[in-house]
């Protein structure tokens, strides 16, 4: 008899060699009736699969995550399906899922265009309908290249997989094709889907290769979860912070520096502000601020491992006959700093920040706006500690996080620990240490993670903090880094209480991540309507008719001088031209001033989005504007 565990901690026992399925009907009809997989000890499987002796056993659903990445991957085996009876000559080459979706690439030689989408759309619907079983179809390596001949992408995928046993699913009327799995059991259990896209991909990247064509969609578990994902792209594109920088003036790309912002003055009001706050709250939880080059020599990127590990990713130059390569990342000079001097354990924990401007040499069709550039401000710490406080200062990096991205707005976030990836320094034992101290830490604090297995950075393991923006997009920004490794590279050394010489403890941590990503997350984020204390323009006098002008100019001046950014427009317009100009602007407050207001010495004061204007007297509500932005509010509710 097989022994299930199952998620409550009950124990199941069914005959050895019973499936998934048949687990899922002896726990209820219901389950049995939604169920779409099973995870076997943590690995995903097929509601076919066997199970024996004693193991962990969950039955994955739709309301799973696992279960709608399941059906992701289905849905793109059955587009697949579509599209080869389309087009008899269609060659498939693999078909992964992506955030919120899939895609297929296709060696076509006749081209798939948008007015296709909805021909293809039809036929998944009609296979879909069919409600066809998916089978899943094991064989020797050697049989399965047989099985392929002639298929040079299947015979690559093949050759490529690892283990011996190599596996392919089926769905009717003879569609086949080559994949890991797990599936749905059955076509019919797909969702509701759309074909979003399609976009050129060469074959492993290589440009040397034929351009595939790669078609998109997406999959959700219902026609409202679709919808609602659809609305979400479309305000999206609203918020797009490319065209938001241009319509609010705050930055601007330029062919002479492909992948290099050029901010703005508007654009550099909301940076400082950034900064100004970040050093601010750095300054509370102990951290001291450096510098460090931009260019250091070639010897010491190999010393820290980069030019081994990151070598594709970096720009080189040489002076006076000495090769150096442009930072991709700062610790390295950091570990410099450290080494200028003799430390002893009394000075530990040393936790030194740095803005640190760094370059990193992205494909061109990788680039997208702020979001992916090839210059960017990190915003990195180090912290060099014992053993013993390993513990007590990743749990202080996680309590600044959070308490950064609540003033910014972001308190739905979740968390990964990523873990030891193929291409790595320091040893098995150095790796299993540094990763159960993470682990450890996030666990004193009572946070829930996911493992992100072989995610981690080269020289150790991670937290990364996964913020979610109003639109439900996740962004991974924050890292939290442990390194045993580079301090003893860079032979870093502090004298400990019994005066003997030990390595510290390094941990690389940045918060916002790029500055220049951050601000286009955050410009889509609130759609350019910033919070009152990022804005770069919180508020503009408006004035009725020219009568009025003069006291506008002198409230201006008031409210400039109180250190409120502060517009005015004395254009002839009428004050509704004005008001809609203001709203286009994104202007906090718009202070409408008229004879009325001049007799009182008062201001109108119109709130952004709202229709109602409110009287104050100034001194009033400068008082409440100052109350806000020192609040950092995310709204601008009076």
């Amino acid at each position: 008899m097989a022994k299930i565990e199952l998620p409550d901690g009950n124990i199941l026992e069914v005959a050895d060699g019973s499936t998934v399925r048949d687990v899922a009907g002896r726990i209820g009809a219901g389950l049995a009736k939604a169920a779409l997989a099973g995870k076997v000890n943590d690995k995903l499987v097929d509601l076919s699969s066997p199970v024996s002796g004693q193991v962990r056993l969950a039955v994955i659903t739709d309301k799973d995550t696992d279960g709608l990445e399941i059906m992701r991957h289905s849905c793109a085996h059955v587009m697949a399906e579509a599209i080869c009876s389309i087009w008899s000559g269609a060659k498939l080459v693999y078909g992964p899922t992506v955030r919120d979706g899939f895609y297929y690439d296709i060696d076509l030689d006749e081209a798939i265009r948008p007015e296709d989408f909805a021909r293809i759309e039809e036929k998944m619907a009609e296979i879909a309908g069919a409600d066809k079983p998916v089978e899943r179809i094991e064989l020797s390596r050697a049989k399965a290249l047989e099985r392929v001949s002639g298929d040079k992408y299947k015979k690559d995928n093949i050759n490529r997989a690892e283990g011996d046993v190599i596996s392919f699913y089926s769905h009717g009327d003879g569609f086949e094709d080559l994949c890991r799995g797990p599936h749905v059991p059955s076509t019919g259990r797909i969702g509701s889907f759309k074909v979003m896209s399609v976009a050129g991909a060469y074959w492993h990247g290589d440009a040397s290769e034929k351009m595939l064509q790669r078609v998109y969609g997406t999959t959700w578990r219902t026609k409202k979860e679709l919808d609602d994902y659809l609305t979400r792209l479309q305000e999206a594109k609203k918020r797009d912070h490319r065209v938001l920088g241009k319509q609010l003036d705050l930055f601007s790309f330029h062919d002479e520096g492909p992948g290099f912002a050029f901010l703005h003055a508007n654009g550099m009001i909301i940076w400082n502000e950034i900064i100004d706050f970040w050093r601010s709250v750095h300054e509370k939880y102990g951290y001291v601020e450096i510098k460090t080059p931009v260019i250091l020599n070639e010897e010491l990127w190999h010393k820290s491992g980069h030019w081994d590990n990151y070598k594709e990713n970096m720009y080189f130059t040489n002076v006076d006959g000495v090769n150096y390569a442009v930072k991709p990342m700062n610790c390295p000079g950091g570990l410099l700093v450290y080494k200028s001097r003799k430390h002893s354990y009394r000075e530990f924990p040393m936790r030194v920040a740095e803005l640190g401007l760094v370059h990193r040499n992205e494909a061109s069709g990788q680039m997208h706006g702020l979001v992916r550039v090839r210059q960017f401000t990190q915003d990195d710490a180090h912290i060099f500690c014992t053993p013993e406080q390993i513990e007590s200062e990743v749990t202080g990096v996680i309590e600044l996080t959070m308490e950064m991205y609540k003033s910014f707005g972001f308190e739905d976030y979740h968390i990964e620990l990523s873990t030891k990836p193929d291409k790595h320094i320091g040893s098995d034992e150095i790796w299993e240490i540094s990763t159960e101290a993470l682990a450890g830490a996030l666990k004193h604090k009572g946070i829930e993670y996911k493992i992100n297995a072989g995610d981690g950075a080269f020289y150790g393991p991670k937290i990364d903090f996964h913020i979610e923006d109003c639109l439900r997009r996740s962004w991974q920004l924050g890292t939290i880094q442990l390194d045993f490794s580079m301090p003893e590279r860079f032979e870093l050394v502090y004298t400990d209480k019994d005066n003997t010489q030990k390595v510290p403890v390094m941990i690389h941590r940045a918060i916002l991540g790029s500055l220049e990503r951050f601000l286009g997350i955050l410009l889509e984020h609130y759609g350019g309507n910033m919070p009152l204390w990022l804005a770069p323009e919180q508020m503009r006098v408006l004035p009725i008719s020219v009568k009025s002008n003069d006291y506008a100019r002198k409230l201006q001046v008031q409210l400039t001088g109180s250190q409120l950014r502060c517009g005015l427009d004395t254009s002839d317009e009428k004050v509704g031209s004005k008001i809609a100009r203001a709203h286009e602007s994104k202007v906090g407050y718009m202070l409408i001033v008229g004879p009325k207001e001049v007799q009182s010495g008062t201001v109108g004061v119109r709130r952004r989005g709202n229709r109602e204007t409110r009287s104050y007297k100034i001194a009033d509500f400068i008082s409440k504007v100052k109350c806000e932005i020192a609040d950092k509010r995310v709204d601008l509710s009076l």
